[in-house]
């Protein structure tokens, strides 16, 4: 249970659930793509958009997970339409295939959920000698947003609703490498910090919703792109962090969010009327919050995209 529930200015908390924000709000007619569904806040977000009747893709890692969190949602709401796909966000030849299979499906995509993520993992690199969390964290994502934008873009246009894209970052965004991102040494195993990393793929999630915001808005598309703190959650997202990860399962029920907490501020910003038109912001608590410094500098904006797409060829 989280302790501190003081609502914002939306009417929401920290200690507000998923169900909470999305109450009342019919999502029939919407598709979305939730990456990292399998699992933690993943599962729940796929769950509370399925709930309110929205038609969820889910992109994960391991499929058979998938199917059964797919099989206890549909268990749970006779009425869900969900669906399970291979996504494996490390990997540029998964994500590409992902794309392509969901493009020919033939199905719009309203809301684009990038939610997958890994923590504070030892060094190790991606099958595209890419270093594995920003790899999979940011460079998968940049990627499969890009190859699915044209479908989203589709979709706004012949539905006349709202497309979203949600990149979830953390307040670990702040505690990254000191200029921010190591473009020089992504790779380089000498200067490596478990933690620094994470925080430096957790920038690149607020600065790519970022330059996604401006570049929709430029081309005068109905499309948001928005980045935001989930809340520390007991997930199994902290497995790689040692001592740690034991303080956090005895602890983490009474000072961290529990699961449909964590999910809240995902769902809020997927399908509340509140944040139609809000664009390039940074959520948390299911309220705008403000990004650091380095999230909202404008030349690292600059220089991260143009990196990205070298790394993404």
């Amino acid at each position: 249970m989280w302790l501190f529930g003081r609502k914002g200015p939306s009417g929401f908390s920290s200690s507000s659930t998923a169900e909470e924000v999305t109450q009342g709000i019919d999502g029939t007619g919407l598709t979305a793509i939730v990456t990292g569904a399998s699992s933690g806040i993943g599962t729940e977000t796929a769950r509370v958009l399925a709930l309110r009747g929205v038609h969820v893709i889910m992109g994960v890692r391991n499929v058979a997970a998938g199917r059964d969190v797919k099989e206890a949602i549909v268990k749970e709401i006779p009425t869900a339409k969900v669906d399970t796909m291979e996504l494996d966000l490390s990997s540029i030849a998964s994500v590409r295939k992902f794309a392509a299979d969901f493009s020919s499906s033939g199905h719009p995509l309203n809301l684009l959920i990038n939610n997958a993520g890994i923590m504070a993992t030892p060094f190790m690199l991606s099958k595209d000698n890419i270093e594995l969390q920003f790899a999979t964290n940011h460079i998968g994502h940049f990627l499969l947003t890009n190859l699915l934008l044209d479908t989203m873009k589709k979709a706004a246009r012949t539905s006349k609703r709202e497309g979203r894209i949600i990149n979830v970052s953390s307040e670990a965004h702040r505690y990254t490498y000191k200029e921010g991102i190591h473009f020089d040494k992504i790779n380089d195993q000498s200067g490596y910090s478990n933690f620094a990393a994470y925080g430096q793929s957790k920038l690149a999630n607020v600065l790519h919703a970022n330059e996604l915001a401006k570049r929709l808005k430029e081309d005068g598309v109905d499309i948001t792109a928005n980045s935001l703190h989930p809340g520390a959650i007991v997930t199994n997202l902290f497995r790689h962090m040692g001592p740690i990860s034991g303080l956090v399962n005895i602890f983490g029920k009474i000072a961290l969010k529990n699961v449909q907490q964590g999910a809240a501020t995902t769902c809020y910003v997927a399908l509340h009327p509140q944040v139609k038109g809000r664009s390039g912001e940074y959520f948390k608590d299911s309220n705008i919050g403000q990004a650091s410094a380095h999230g909202r500098n404008v030349e690292l904006v600059k220089k991260l995209w143009d990196f990205s797409m070298k790394m993404v060829k």
